[in-house]
């Protein structure tokens, strides 16, 4: 399997170091192509792949095209490749708020693949969403499926309006929670903790509570009753955060971060 990737930046990195470690495809199948003499030498040293500057160059040879680029530069990249792009190319793009009618109509190539990965893929504890249009083969599909699952879960949505959704969750849900830990670390040096105490310390509480809720039967519900004796510290906090409407902040978010997605994906 030739894959190549148009872009060489901290994602299409971090799916380019999730291939090589699954051992999906060998390193010398691997092409990157980007602008940046520096980024590409960098790149070559680092994972013993090919590089170019050429796009056009890069796709020839390519079973997978992983599209990499910001956002506004899909016109300049289109206009390079329109037309190079022969039947059986599969086309993967992370490019945020980019629908598929738009990847398809941008580069004249039917068979296209939407997908949101979030940061944590870099470390292949990534979420990513993903959608396909109707000319991907569902052999296309399961080499894409594998393709993502390097860098942590991948889930597949028929539906690509579901990819907006996700975008609101998983998409910008790291922002969320580091905004919470933060909150907390301030609230800890208030109460007159050392600052790097309190930063340990929500650290490890936020990776043990989630490492705990992932092994556990529990619901997340049952799991927040379990530390919630009546009467004490916490059942205090929740509160709290209840009667200051902490629940219906989060959804209304949320719910702000979808309609952007939506807004972005019509521009």
């Amino acid at each position: 399997m030739n894959i190549t990737f148009i872009g060489g930046g901290n994602m299409a990195r971090a799916i380019l170091g999730a291939l090589i470690d699954s051992k999906i495809t060998a390193p010398e199948k691997i092409t990157v192509s980007d602008i940046s003499t520096a980024r590409l030498e960098d790149i070559k040293n680092k994972y013993r792949v090919c590089t170019t500057s050429s796009n056009t160059r890069a796709i020839a040879a390519a079973d997978i095209i992983i599209l990499a680029v910001k956002p506004q530069n899909l016109d300049a990249i289109s206009r390079e490749l329109v037309g190079k792009f022969s039947p059986g190319k599969l086309v993967i793009s992370i490019l945020a708020g980019t629908n598929l009618e738009s990847l398809a109509n941008s580069l004249k190539h039917g068979e296209v693949i939407r997908a949101m990965p979030n940061t944590p893929a870099q470390i292949r504890m990534g979420m990513t969403a993903w959608t396909a249009s109707p000319a991907v083969t569902e052999e296309k599909k399961k080499a894409a499926q594998s393709i993502l699952s390097t860098m942590g879960k991948a889930i597949f949505f028929e539906d690509e309006a579901f990819i907006d959704m996700s975008t609101a969750i998983s998409g910008s849900g790291p922002a969320y929670f580091y905004l919470f830990m933060e909150s907390l670390v301030e609230a800890g040096v208030e109460l007159g903790l050392p600052r790097e105490t309190a930063i340990e310390m929500v650290m490890q509480t936020a990776l043990g509570s989630v490492s705990y809720a992932l092994k556990s039967d529990a619901g997340l519900t049952t799991l927040r009753q379990q530390v919630t004796s009546p009467g004490g510290t916490t059942e205090a906090a929740l509160k709290i955060f209840e009667s200051e409407g902490l629940k219906d902040i989060i959804i209304k978010a949320v719910a702000g971060a979808h309609g952007r997605a939506r807004e972005i994906g019509k521009c």
